[in-house]
């Protein structure tokens, strides 16, 4: 898995307001010599279970910056995401590990996000708080991912240095038509934005659970509406024909 086999795609994430893109989310995908393309929930959990999840990450990390990088070189300043697992969060050598990486680069390390989950916070909240702060004070974006769904206390919410959370998209998707799903997301927009947080929705799949999100004031979204996971090059091609929809 960590010869030539790990592959990212990138799902755009988009400005509520303007519809301008603002950043990705890389997903690490394995193209398998047997099986095909792998999504995460095929090798991730067995990563974790053996203890790989640090190398993986950290080769993620390195492959995603190489592209950033790319496109940074190429005057697009695109801020690129990357997910971490409750194991390396809990991991006290892995903000140093980061910074390793991130030397190699010759860019802001703010074009860095890295996304943690509300679980995997309250798995260990103290050495939580810790990785996160070393990571925020190197300059690294930190985002809580499927917000919503791990319980984190307000007293905790308080003390972690993230930018942003990320509504999960279990509240998302059927907010149109459960208002019990609608009420959440509202209370986490408004939480996130009293807390001096971004709010990003995740899973917006159709024009109305866009144009909602954008009325109750959420900053940004991600989702098939908008944009399946691409590789790189259908990445720029995407860019490009939504660069031209905006001009017409």
């Amino acid at each position: 898995i960590f010869s030539n086999e790990l592959i990212l795609h990138y799902q755009p994430k988009l400005d509520l307001t303007s519809g301008q893109i603002i950043g990705v989310e890389a997903l690490a995908r394995w193209q398998h010599p047997k099986h095909g393309l792998l999504f995460p929930k095929d090798f991730i959990p067995l990563a974790e279970e053996t203890g790989m999840i640090k190398q993986l990450t950290i080769q993620v990390l390195k492959i995603a910056l190489s592209e950033c990088e790319k496109w940074y070189k190429a005057k697009l300043n695109l801020p690129v995401s990357v997910n971490i697992s409750t194991i390396n969060l809990q991991d006290p050598e892995f903000p140093e590990q980061v910074a390793d990486v991130l030397k190699n680069f010759d860019f802001p390390s703010s074009i860095l996000e890295l996304e943690v989950t509300e679980t995997a916070v309250m798995t260990e909240p103290l050495q939580a708080i810790e990785t996160i702060t070393k990571l925020s004070n190197m300059g690294i974006q930190i985002s809580i991912d499927d917000f919503g769904t791990g319980y984190s206390s307000m007293a905790l919410l308080k003390k972690l240095l993230v930018a942003k959370i990320k509504i999960d998209k279990s509240f998302i998707t059927d907010m149109q038509k459960n208002s019990s799903d609608a009420i959440i997301v509202r209370a986490a927009i408004e939480l996130g934005h009293n807390l001096g947080f971004k709010v990003v929705a995740e899973g917006v799949e159709n024009q109305e659970v866009w144009n909602h999100l954008k009325g109750l004031g959420c900053d940004s979204a991600q989702g098939y509406f908008m944009s399946h996971p691409l590789p790189p090059d259908k990445l720029m091609e995407w860019m490009q024909q939504s660069q031209l929809k905006r001009r017409n």
